[in-house]
Protein backbone atom coordinates (compact mmCIF):
# COMPACT_ATOMS: atom_id res chain seq x y z
CA UNK A 1 0.00 0.00 0.00
CA UNK A 2 2.84 2.42 0.88
CA UNK A 3 4.65 1.62 -2.35
CA UNK A 4 1.57 2.19 -4.50
CA UNK A 5 0.76 5.40 -2.62
CA UNK A 6 4.25 6.73 -3.30
CA UNK A 7 4.04 6.17 -7.05
CA UNK A 8 0.53 7.64 -7.21
CA UNK A 9 1.55 10.70 -5.24
CA UNK A 10 4.81 11.38 -7.07
CA UNK A 11 3.42 10.57 -10.53
CA UNK A 12 0.40 12.83 -10.09
CA UNK A 13 2.60 15.70 -8.98
CA UNK A 14 4.85 15.22 -12.01
CA UNK A 15 1.79 15.03 -14.26
CA UNK A 16 -0.12 17.98 -12.79
CA UNK A 17 2.71 20.54 -12.51
CA UNK A 18 2.39 21.15 -16.24
CA UNK A 19 -1.07 22.71 -15.97
CA UNK A 20 -0.36 26.20 -14.59
CA UNK A 21 2.61 27.19 -16.76
CA UNK A 22 3.43 24.74 -19.58
CA UNK A 23 0.65 25.86 -22.02
CA UNK A 24 1.89 29.45 -21.81
CA UNK A 25 5.56 28.36 -22.10
CA UNK A 26 4.74 26.19 -25.12
CA UNK A 27 2.93 29.08 -26.81
CA UNK A 28 6.12 31.17 -26.46
CA UNK A 29 7.97 28.35 -28.23
CA UNK A 30 5.58 28.46 -31.20
CA UNK A 31 3.00 25.80 -30.24
CA UNK A 32 -0.69 26.50 -30.89
CA UNK A 33 -3.52 25.53 -28.55
CA UNK A 34 -4.19 22.44 -30.66
CA UNK A 35 -0.51 21.37 -30.53
CA UNK A 36 -0.44 21.92 -26.75
CA UNK A 37 -3.49 19.67 -26.50
CA UNK A 38 -1.70 17.04 -28.61
CA UNK A 39 1.36 17.20 -26.35
CA UNK A 40 -0.85 16.52 -23.33
CA UNK A 41 -2.78 13.89 -25.28
CA UNK A 42 0.30 12.07 -26.60
CA UNK A 43 1.11 11.00 -23.04
CA UNK A 44 -2.25 9.29 -22.84
CA UNK A 45 -2.02 7.69 -26.30
CA UNK A 46 1.27 5.92 -25.51
CA UNK A 47 -0.06 5.10 -22.03
CA UNK A 48 -3.06 3.46 -23.70
CA UNK A 49 -1.00 1.31 -26.06
CA UNK A 50 1.58 0.27 -23.47
CA UNK A 51 -1.05 -0.51 -20.78
CA UNK A 52 -2.69 -3.09 -23.06
CA UNK A 53 0.63 -4.81 -23.73
CA UNK A 54 2.03 -4.61 -20.20
CA UNK A 55 -1.22 -5.81 -18.61
CA UNK A 56 -1.17 -8.88 -20.83
CA UNK A 57 2.45 -9.73 -19.97
CA UNK A 58 2.43 -8.77 -16.29
CA UNK A 59 3.03 -12.31 -15.00
CA UNK A 60 5.88 -12.90 -17.46
CA UNK A 61 7.67 -9.63 -16.70
CA UNK A 62 6.95 -9.70 -12.96
CA UNK A 63 4.83 -7.18 -11.08
CA UNK A 64 7.65 -5.91 -8.83
CA UNK A 65 10.18 -5.47 -11.63
CA UNK A 66 7.60 -3.69 -13.82
CA UNK A 67 6.70 -1.34 -10.97
CA UNK A 68 10.27 -0.40 -9.96
CA UNK A 69 11.61 -0.03 -13.50
CA UNK A 70 8.62 2.14 -14.43
CA UNK A 71 9.37 4.46 -11.52
CA UNK A 72 13.05 4.72 -12.45
CA UNK A 73 12.41 5.64 -16.08
CA UNK A 74 9.66 8.08 -15.06
CA UNK A 75 12.04 9.96 -12.77
CA UNK A 76 14.71 10.21 -15.47
CA UNK A 77 12.39 11.52 -18.20
CA UNK A 78 10.80 14.02 -15.80
CA UNK A 79 14.25 15.57 -15.38
CA UNK A 80 14.71 15.52 -19.16
CA UNK A 81 11.45 17.41 -19.62
CA UNK A 82 12.91 20.21 -17.52
CA UNK A 83 15.70 20.64 -20.06
CA UNK A 84 13.37 21.33 -22.99
CA UNK A 85 13.52 25.09 -22.55
CA UNK A 86 17.06 24.86 -23.98
CA UNK A 87 15.70 23.39 -27.24
CA UNK A 88 15.16 25.88 -30.12
CA UNK A 89 11.61 27.10 -30.70
CA UNK A 90 9.40 25.63 -33.38
CA UNK A 91 9.27 22.06 -34.73
CA UNK A 92 12.33 20.88 -32.79
CA UNK A 93 10.88 21.93 -29.43
CA UNK A 94 7.52 20.36 -30.28
CA UNK A 95 9.18 17.14 -31.47
CA UNK A 96 11.21 16.73 -28.27
CA UNK A 97 8.09 17.42 -26.19
CA UNK A 98 6.33 14.53 -27.92
CA UNK A 99 9.34 12.21 -27.53
CA UNK A 100 9.88 12.82 -23.81
CA UNK A 101 6.15 12.65 -23.03
CA UNK A 102 5.91 9.30 -24.87
CA UNK A 103 8.78 7.85 -22.82
CA UNK A 104 7.17 9.11 -19.62
CA UNK A 105 3.84 7.57 -20.64
CA UNK A 106 5.31 4.08 -21.13
CA UNK A 107 7.06 4.18 -17.75
CA UNK A 108 3.94 5.51 -16.02
CA UNK A 109 1.83 2.72 -17.59
CA UNK A 110 4.27 0.10 -16.28
CA UNK A 111 4.20 1.45 -12.72
CA UNK A 112 0.43 1.98 -12.54
CA UNK A 113 -0.54 -1.36 -14.13
CA UNK A 114 1.73 -3.21 -11.71
CA UNK A 115 0.59 -1.21 -8.66
CA UNK A 116 -3.14 -1.80 -9.32
CA UNK A 117 -2.51 -5.53 -9.71
CA UNK A 118 -0.38 -5.74 -6.56
CA UNK A 119 -3.02 -3.92 -4.51
CA UNK A 120 -5.86 -6.09 -5.80
CA UNK A 121 -3.81 -9.19 -5.03
CA UNK A 122 -2.97 -8.01 -1.50
CA UNK A 123 -6.54 -6.87 -0.64
CA UNK A 124 -8.92 -9.09 -2.66
CA UNK A 125 -12.00 -8.41 -0.49
CA UNK A 126 -11.60 -4.63 -0.18
CA UNK A 127 -10.52 -3.55 -3.64
CA UNK A 128 -12.74 -0.46 -3.90
CA UNK A 129 -11.84 0.67 -0.39
CA UNK A 130 -8.11 0.33 -1.06
CA UNK A 131 -8.33 2.03 -4.45
CA UNK A 132 -10.46 4.78 -2.91
CA UNK A 133 -7.89 5.29 -0.16
CA UNK A 134 -5.14 5.33 -2.77
CA UNK A 135 -6.95 8.18 -4.52
CA UNK A 136 -6.17 10.33 -1.45
CA UNK A 137 -2.55 10.30 -2.60
CA UNK A 138 -3.61 10.80 -6.21
CA UNK A 139 -5.62 13.80 -5.08
CA UNK A 140 -2.77 15.09 -2.94
CA UNK A 141 -0.49 14.88 -5.96
CA UNK A 142 -3.02 16.78 -8.04
CA UNK A 143 -3.51 19.29 -5.22
CA UNK A 144 0.16 19.96 -4.57
CA UNK A 145 1.32 19.70 -8.19
CA UNK A 146 -0.21 22.88 -9.68
CA UNK A 147 0.57 25.28 -6.80
CA UNK A 148 4.02 23.74 -6.24
CA UNK A 149 4.77 23.83 -9.94
CA UNK A 150 3.50 27.40 -10.25
CA UNK A 151 5.56 28.52 -7.24
CA UNK A 152 8.78 26.84 -8.40
CA UNK A 153 8.28 28.17 -11.93
CA UNK A 154 7.73 31.75 -10.74
CA UNK A 155 10.63 31.58 -8.27
CA UNK A 156 13.27 29.60 -10.15
CA UNK A 157 12.19 29.25 -13.78
CA UNK A 158 11.19 26.38 -16.05
CA UNK A 159 13.81 23.75 -15.15
CA UNK A 160 13.57 23.51 -11.35
CA UNK A 161 10.01 22.06 -11.01
CA UNK A 162 10.88 19.07 -13.21
CA UNK A 163 14.37 18.46 -11.86
CA UNK A 164 13.16 18.59 -8.24
CA UNK A 165 10.26 16.20 -8.74
CA UNK A 166 12.24 13.85 -10.97
CA UNK A 167 14.84 13.48 -8.23
CA UNK A 168 12.09 12.77 -5.67
CA UNK A 169 10.80 9.91 -7.86
CA UNK A 170 14.32 8.47 -8.23
CA UNK A 171 14.83 8.54 -4.45
CA UNK A 172 11.64 6.48 -4.04
CA UNK A 173 12.95 3.71 -6.31
CA UNK A 174 15.23 1.96 -3.75
CA UNK A 175 12.57 2.47 -1.05
CA UNK A 176 10.03 0.53 -3.11
CA UNK A 177 12.57 -2.15 -3.97
CA UNK A 178 12.83 -2.89 -0.25
CA UNK A 179 9.13 -2.57 0.63
CA UNK A 180 7.45 -4.48 -2.19
CA UNK A 181 6.93 -8.25 -1.86
CA UNK A 182 7.46 -10.52 -4.83
CA UNK A 183 4.34 -12.33 -6.07
CA UNK A 184 4.72 -15.66 -7.85
CA UNK A 185 1.98 -16.36 -10.35
CA UNK A 186 1.09 -18.74 -13.17
CA UNK A 187 0.26 -17.17 -16.55
CA UNK A 188 -3.42 -17.60 -17.45
CA UNK A 189 -4.80 -18.71 -20.82
CA UNK A 190 -7.59 -16.12 -20.65
CA UNK A 191 -7.45 -13.60 -23.48
CA UNK A 192 -7.68 -9.86 -23.21
CA UNK A 193 -10.28 -9.69 -25.97
CA UNK A 194 -12.53 -12.19 -24.23
CA UNK A 195 -12.65 -9.85 -21.23
CA UNK A 196 -13.03 -6.67 -23.26
CA UNK A 197 -15.90 -7.98 -25.41
CA UNK A 198 -18.14 -8.86 -22.47
CA UNK A 199 -21.15 -6.50 -22.85
CA UNK A 200 -21.00 -5.19 -19.29
CA UNK A 201 -17.25 -4.62 -19.51
CA UNK A 202 -17.74 -2.65 -22.75
CA UNK A 203 -20.13 -0.25 -21.02
CA UNK A 204 -17.82 0.09 -18.03
CA UNK A 205 -14.89 0.80 -20.36
CA UNK A 206 -16.92 3.55 -21.99
CA UNK A 207 -17.56 5.00 -18.52
CA UNK A 208 -13.80 5.06 -17.80
CA UNK A 209 -13.13 6.63 -21.19
CA UNK A 210 -15.76 9.36 -20.78
CA UNK A 211 -14.60 10.38 -17.30
CA UNK A 212 -10.99 10.54 -18.40
CA UNK A 213 -11.85 12.51 -21.53
CA UNK A 214 -13.73 15.08 -19.46
CA UNK A 215 -10.91 15.38 -16.93
CA UNK A 216 -8.21 15.45 -19.62
CA UNK A 217 -9.98 18.30 -21.40
CA UNK A 218 -9.15 20.56 -18.44
CA UNK A 219 -5.37 20.06 -18.68
CA UNK A 220 -4.60 22.29 -21.69
CA UNK A 221 -7.61 24.60 -21.43
CA UNK A 222 -8.55 25.47 -17.86
CA UNK A 223 -5.39 27.33 -16.85
CA UNK A 224 -5.57 29.52 -19.98
CA UNK A 225 -9.25 30.27 -19.27
CA UNK A 226 -8.52 31.22 -15.65
CA UNK A 227 -5.62 33.48 -16.67
CA UNK A 228 -7.66 35.32 -19.27
CA UNK A 229 -11.05 35.39 -17.54
CA UNK A 230 -10.11 36.07 -13.92
CA UNK A 231 -6.70 37.74 -14.51
CA UNK A 232 -4.94 35.57 -11.91
CA UNK A 233 -1.11 35.17 -11.87
CA UNK A 234 0.32 31.72 -12.70
CA UNK A 235 1.12 31.00 -9.04
CA UNK A 236 -2.53 31.42 -8.05
CA UNK A 237 -3.93 29.41 -10.95
CA UNK A 238 -2.76 26.23 -9.21
CA UNK A 239 -4.88 27.10 -6.17
CA UNK A 240 -8.05 27.00 -8.29
CA UNK A 241 -7.25 23.36 -9.11
CA UNK A 242 -7.60 22.63 -5.37
CA UNK A 243 -11.40 22.54 -5.58
CA UNK A 244 -11.40 19.59 -7.96
CA UNK A 245 -8.50 17.66 -6.46
CA UNK A 246 -9.47 18.03 -2.79
CA UNK A 247 -13.11 17.00 -3.25
CA UNK A 248 -12.04 13.98 -5.32
CA UNK A 249 -9.38 12.78 -2.90
CA UNK A 250 -11.48 13.29 0.24
CA UNK A 251 -14.63 11.62 -1.13
CA UNK A 252 -12.91 8.64 -2.80
CA UNK A 253 -12.23 6.58 0.39
CA UNK A 254 -15.87 6.92 1.50
CA UNK A 255 -17.15 5.99 -1.95
CA UNK A 256 -14.77 3.00 -2.03
CA UNK A 257 -15.99 1.81 1.37
CA UNK A 258 -19.62 2.10 0.24
CA UNK A 259 -18.81 0.15 -2.94
CA UNK A 260 -17.29 -2.72 -0.95
CA UNK A 261 -19.88 -2.84 1.84
CA UNK A 262 -22.91 -2.33 -0.40
CA UNK A 263 -22.08 -3.67 -3.89
CA UNK A 264 -25.65 -3.13 -5.08
CA UNK A 265 -25.26 0.66 -5.02
CA UNK A 266 -22.32 0.61 -7.43
CA UNK A 267 -24.65 0.85 -10.41
CA UNK A 268 -26.37 3.91 -8.93
CA UNK A 269 -23.04 5.57 -8.22
CA UNK A 270 -21.88 4.95 -11.79
CA UNK A 271 -25.03 6.31 -13.45
CA UNK A 272 -25.66 9.32 -11.19
CA UNK A 273 -21.95 10.21 -11.17
CA UNK A 274 -21.87 10.38 -14.96
CA UNK A 275 -24.94 12.60 -15.19
CA UNK A 276 -23.73 14.98 -12.46
CA UNK A 277 -20.35 15.20 -14.22
CA UNK A 278 -22.12 16.24 -17.42
CA UNK A 279 -24.06 18.93 -15.54
CA UNK A 280 -20.84 20.28 -14.02
CA UNK A 281 -19.19 20.67 -17.43
CA UNK A 282 -22.27 22.46 -18.71
CA UNK A 283 -21.99 24.93 -15.81
CA UNK A 284 -18.19 25.25 -15.83
CA UNK A 285 -18.08 27.92 -18.57
CA UNK A 286 -21.00 28.33 -18.07
CA UNK A 287 -22.51 27.36 -21.44
CA UNK A 288 -23.47 30.55 -23.35
CA UNK A 289 -27.11 29.42 -23.69
CA UNK A 290 -27.52 29.91 -19.94
CA UNK A 291 -26.58 33.62 -20.18
CA UNK A 292 -24.77 33.47 -16.80
CA UNK A 293 -21.66 35.55 -16.22
CA UNK A 294 -18.72 33.41 -15.10
CA UNK A 295 -17.47 34.22 -11.60
CA UNK A 296 -14.50 32.79 -9.72
CA UNK A 297 -16.46 31.54 -6.69
CA UNK A 298 -18.96 29.73 -8.92
CA UNK A 299 -16.15 28.24 -11.00
CA UNK A 300 -14.48 26.78 -7.87
CA UNK A 301 -17.83 25.50 -6.53
CA UNK A 302 -18.50 23.62 -9.77
CA UNK A 303 -15.00 22.11 -9.61
CA UNK A 304 -15.72 20.85 -6.07
CA UNK A 305 -18.93 19.14 -7.24
CA UNK A 306 -17.09 17.80 -10.30
CA UNK A 307 -14.43 16.15 -8.12
CA UNK A 308 -17.11 14.35 -6.10
CA UNK A 309 -19.04 13.19 -9.19
CA UNK A 310 -15.88 11.85 -10.82
CA UNK A 311 -15.22 9.77 -7.71
CA UNK A 312 -18.79 8.43 -7.78
CA UNK A 313 -18.25 7.00 -11.26
CA UNK A 314 -14.55 6.07 -11.19
CA UNK A 315 -14.17 4.19 -7.88
CA UNK A 316 -16.76 1.39 -8.46
CA UNK A 317 -15.54 0.53 -11.98
CA UNK A 318 -12.55 -1.71 -11.11
CA UNK A 319 -14.47 -4.05 -8.73
CA UNK A 320 -17.41 -4.14 -11.18
CA UNK A 321 -15.15 -5.34 -14.01
CA UNK A 322 -13.57 -7.96 -11.71
CA UNK A 323 -16.99 -9.21 -10.59
CA UNK A 324 -18.13 -9.46 -14.20
CA UNK A 325 -15.00 -11.45 -15.10
CA UNK A 326 -15.58 -13.91 -12.24
CA UNK A 327 -19.22 -14.35 -13.27
CA UNK A 328 -18.08 -15.25 -16.79
CA UNK A 329 -15.63 -17.95 -15.75
CA UNK A 330 -12.30 -16.13 -15.52
CA UNK A 331 -9.81 -17.67 -13.11
CA UNK A 332 -8.94 -15.65 -10.04
CA UNK A 333 -5.27 -14.66 -9.82
CA UNK A 334 -2.59 -12.11 -10.66
CA UNK A 335 -2.93 -12.80 -14.38
CA UNK A 336 -6.59 -11.68 -14.40
CA UNK A 337 -5.71 -8.69 -12.21
CA UNK A 338 -3.08 -7.71 -14.77
CA UNK A 339 -5.67 -7.88 -17.57
CA UNK A 340 -8.20 -5.79 -15.63
CA UNK A 341 -5.58 -3.30 -14.49
CA UNK A 342 -4.19 -2.95 -18.01
CA UNK A 343 -7.68 -2.52 -19.44
CA UNK A 344 -8.61 0.11 -16.83
CA UNK A 345 -5.43 2.11 -17.42
CA UNK A 346 -5.75 1.74 -21.20
CA UNK A 347 -9.31 3.08 -21.30
CA UNK A 348 -8.40 5.90 -18.95
CA UNK A 349 -5.45 6.77 -21.16
CA UNK A 350 -7.54 6.66 -24.34
CA UNK A 351 -9.92 9.20 -22.81
CA UNK A 352 -6.98 11.26 -21.60
CA UNK A 353 -5.77 11.38 -25.23
CA UNK A 354 -9.11 12.25 -26.83
CA UNK A 355 -10.01 14.77 -24.11
CA UNK A 356 -7.04 17.17 -24.43
CA UNK A 357 -6.77 16.70 -28.20
CA UNK A 358 -10.42 17.41 -28.94
CA UNK A 359 -10.58 19.93 -26.10
CA UNK A 360 -7.65 21.95 -27.40
CA UNK A 361 -9.22 22.07 -30.87
CA UNK A 362 -12.69 23.03 -29.58
CA UNK A 363 -11.21 25.61 -27.22
CA UNK A 364 -9.33 27.21 -30.09
CA UNK A 365 -12.35 27.27 -32.43
CA UNK A 366 -15.30 27.85 -30.06
CA UNK A 367 -13.89 29.10 -26.76
CA UNK A 368 -13.81 27.45 -23.35
CA UNK A 369 -17.51 27.94 -22.57
CA UNK A 370 -18.82 25.98 -25.57
CA UNK A 371 -15.93 23.50 -25.54
CA UNK A 372 -16.65 22.58 -21.90
CA UNK A 373 -20.37 22.08 -22.57
CA UNK A 374 -19.66 19.86 -25.59
CA UNK A 375 -17.07 17.84 -23.67
CA UNK A 376 -19.69 17.04 -21.03
CA UNK A 377 -21.54 15.08 -23.72
CA UNK A 378 -19.20 12.13 -23.10
CA UNK A 379 -20.46 11.88 -19.52
CA UNK A 380 -24.11 12.15 -20.62
CA UNK A 381 -23.67 9.31 -23.10
CA UNK A 382 -21.87 7.03 -20.61
CA UNK A 383 -24.37 7.71 -17.81
CA UNK A 384 -27.39 7.03 -20.01
CA UNK A 385 -25.83 3.98 -21.72
CA UNK A 386 -24.79 2.40 -18.40
CA UNK A 387 -28.20 3.13 -16.89
CA UNK A 388 -30.02 1.50 -19.83
CA UNK A 389 -27.77 -1.56 -19.59
CA UNK A 390 -28.40 -2.00 -15.86
CA UNK A 391 -32.16 -1.64 -16.38
CA UNK A 392 -32.07 -4.24 -19.18
CA UNK A 393 -29.94 -6.57 -17.02
CA UNK A 394 -32.33 -6.27 -14.07
CA UNK A 395 -35.34 -6.92 -16.32
CA UNK A 396 -33.68 -9.99 -17.82
CA UNK A 397 -32.77 -11.40 -14.39
CA UNK A 398 -36.26 -10.72 -13.06
CA UNK A 399 -37.96 -12.48 -15.97
CA UNK A 400 -35.60 -15.48 -15.83
CA UNK A 401 -36.05 -15.87 -12.07
CA UNK A 402 -39.86 -15.75 -12.39
CA UNK A 403 -39.73 -18.50 -15.02
CA UNK A 404 -37.52 -20.68 -12.82
CA UNK A 405 -39.40 -20.08 -9.53
CA UNK A 406 -41.26 -23.15 -8.08
CA UNK A 407 -45.09 -23.14 -8.05
CA UNK A 408 -46.77 -21.74 -4.94
CA UNK A 409 -48.80 -23.84 -2.46
CA UNK A 410 -52.07 -22.62 -3.97
CA UNK A 411 -50.94 -23.60 -7.43
CA UNK A 412 -49.88 -27.06 -6.17
CA UNK A 413 -53.25 -27.54 -4.40
CA UNK A 414 -55.19 -26.58 -7.51
CA UNK A 415 -53.12 -28.99 -9.53
CA UNK A 416 -53.82 -31.87 -7.08
CA UNK A 417 -57.55 -31.15 -7.02
CA UNK A 418 -57.62 -31.18 -10.78
CA UNK A 419 -55.81 -34.52 -10.81
CA UNK A 420 -58.28 -36.10 -8.31
CA UNK A 421 -61.21 -34.92 -10.38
Amino acid sequence: MVAAASINFSSMICYSILGPFFPGEAEKKGASNTVVGLIFGCFALFNFLSSLILGNYLTKIGAKFMFVSGMFVSGCVTILFGMLDKVPSGPMFIGFCFLVRAMDAISFAAAMTASFSILAKAFPNNIATVLGSLEIFTGLGLVLGPPLGGFLYQSFGYEIPFVTLGCVVLVLVPVNMCLLPKYDSIPSKESFWKLFLLPKVLFLCFTIFSLSACLGFLDPTMSLFILKKFKLPAGYVGLVFLGLALSYSLSSPLLGLLSDKMPRIRKWLLVSGGLITALCFFLLGPAPVLHIESQLWMFVLVLVLLGFSLGMSAIPVFPEILQCAYENGFEEGLSLLGLVSGLFNAMWSLGAFIGPTLGGFLNEKLGFEWASAIQGGWAVLSGLATGIYYIAEATRKSSSSSLQSPPSDNEEGTHLLGSET
